[in-house]
């Protein structure tokens, strides 16, 4: 289906509609007026109609425009052109094909990710190619459109990051190599790499940094971040967290469910159901809080009438306005996690531990992201190798 648009340099309207694979814009001098943009609507519609039939002829309505060679007629059979398949009226628009694809999907998707799939859909993917044929969608207005993303105003910024473009480009390819798949062309993805995403740094508290805040939070959250900085887990983790989950004569957490956007749900991933060894001051922490909500409901940290707790609101009214009072630098929660992982390697504990107690399938991300937060009581630095060449035994090494 085509549309009327105004160009941006004139003011004036244009058609905007796809031909034999192509897109084709013919301007026109009408001003962008509510009757004329109905004026041309109805002729829009006729063309649309037309096309559709097999019998549109590009020169009877755009005898001037420089694109009549390209469009000869073919007694009303339409073309397959430069491999794309041609105006199929089998061949479903990608805003159709998109909700079927996403239908089809929801089966096998945690309610977040439909809920992530659902706004990248509706927001970014259909308003940019929900009136193209899947089948004309090409390679260049695939890379355009990336390209202007990354022009996008996102609230100070200008443009979205790399990782986010990268977000929105997944579901893209996946749907046009459905399509693909299913109406016999190639999809058009052939050959277009992922956007470079910068390693993104982790910035954990040093254990003083973690005393300070916990002596200085709000007493009614003490606990709460006690288990938070102490255990690694995730905020959906802690925050939908029962009691019928915490094993005091084991002294073990375990992780089985979450809570996203105010629902109950599973775990991110199957590694992330684990079982978290509890240290002194954790135990503590939850048999304290026991006395406080073990009555109140299934949630171990929970509002005052056992409700679940609001991520956001914590966010905004506990966690930001503690590291302001400290003087700390602006962080998000989620660095409590990135904290217990490198308290517990400075600590010198097991890495394959550590891997365990975090949810991490392998130990390849403790040492890819945490390693130079390890202090030297590991002694896997360099400093071994150094005081056996310099050290006490005074070695001469021959270079």
């Amino acid at each position: 289906m085509g549309n009327i648009r105004a160009r941006k340099e004139s003011g004036r309207l244009c058609f905007d509609f796809r031909y034999r694979g192509h897109r084709c814009r013919e301007q026109t001098l009408l001003e962008d007026t509510p009757e004329n943009r109905r004026t041309m609507a109805a002729v829009m519609k006729r063309i649309d109609a037309e096309i559709t039939l097999g019998t549109f002829d590009y020169q009877s309505y755009f005898p001037t425009s420089s694109l009549v060679k390209k469009f000869p007629p073919k007694g009303g059979v339409q073309e397959v052109n430069e491999g794309v398949v041609g105006e199929d009226t089998k061949v479903p628009l990608f805003g159709d094909f998109s909700e079927e694809w996403y239908e089809e999907n929801t089966i096998r998707w945690k309610r977040s990710y439909k809920y992530v799939m659902r706004s990248i859909l509706d927001l970014h993917l259909i308003p940019a190619f929900g009136e193209s044929k899947v089948s004309c969608i090409n390679k260049g207005e695939i890379l355009k459109y990336r390209s202007s993303l990354a022009k996008v105003k996102n609230g100070d910024k200008e443009g979205l990051s790399p990782d986010r473009i990268n977000h929105i480009m997944t579901p893209l390819r996946m749907i046009l190599a459905d399509a693909a798949d299913r109406n016999n062309f190639s999809t058009p993805f052939t050959g277009i790499k992922q956007l470079r995403v910068p390693r993104s740094e982790v910035d954990p508290f040093s254990l003083d940094e973690v005393r300070k805040f916990l002596a200085t939070v709000r007493e009614d959250f003490k606990n709460y971040y006690t288990v938070r900085f102490l255990t690694g887990m995730r905020t959906s983790e802690i925050d939908g967290l029962k009691w019928h989950n915490v094993d005091f004569d084991r002294r073990q957490i375990l992780v089985r469910e979450t809570l996203v956007m105010g629902a109950e749900d599973t775990t991110k991933t199957e590694f992330s159901q684990r079982v978290i060894g509890m240290s002194q001051p954790v135990y503590e922490a939850l048999k304290a809080h026991f006395e406080v909500t073990g009555a109140l409901g299934k949630f171990v940290f929970c509002t005052w009438n056992g409700g679940a707790l609001n991520y956001s609101n914590v966010s905004s009214r506990v966690w930001y306005p503690t590291l302001e009072v400290l003087g700390f630098k602006k962080r998000v929660p989620y660095q409590t996690r990135h904290t217990t992982a490198t308290l517990w390697l400075g600590a010198g504990e097991n890495p394959e531990w550590i891997a365990k107690q975090m949810g991490h399938s392998t130990t390849k991300m403790l040492f890819s992201i945490y390693s130079r937060y390890v202090p030297n009581l590991t002694r896997k630095d360099g400093s071994a190798f150094e005081h056996l060449v310099v050290g006490g035994d005074r070695m001469e090494v021959a270079l």
